[in-house]
């Protein structure tokens, strides 16, 4: 018989880690992996949801990593852990692509 320790970040276990419980109060990210077959718009659909939930003072970049540490890790190939992937990789600061500053002046 082997003894397990049990993770508190394990999804499957229904008890995030405390930090993970701050960051997705409503368990939308939690419950997204427990959803048998659900697909990669579904998962944006609750992206979207959760990130329009965070506090506005909340860093987007330490959110997202936080999530992928906790539910990502034992579910690597989860349409959820796409979508938190290409979240973060979104998450840079866009570059200014236009307005009277980039015109040329006379």
């Amino acid at each position: 018989m082997t003894s397990q320790q049990p993770d508190a970040g394990q999804p499957d276990t229904g008890q995030p880690d405390t930090g993970a419980k701050e960051l997705d109060p409503k368990g939308l990210i939690r419950e997204s992996y427990r959803i048998a077959g659900i697909d990669a718009g579904q998962c944006r659909s609750i992206f979207l949801d959760w990130a329009l939930s965070l506090p506005v003072d909340q860093d987007n970049t330490v959110a997202l990593t936080a999530m992928l540490e906790t539910y990502g890790s034992d579910h690597p190939d989860h349409p959820m852990t796409s979508v938190l992937r290409e979240g973060l990789a979104g998450s840079a600061r866009p570059k200014r692509r236009g307005g009277w500053r980039s015109r040329p002046r006379d």
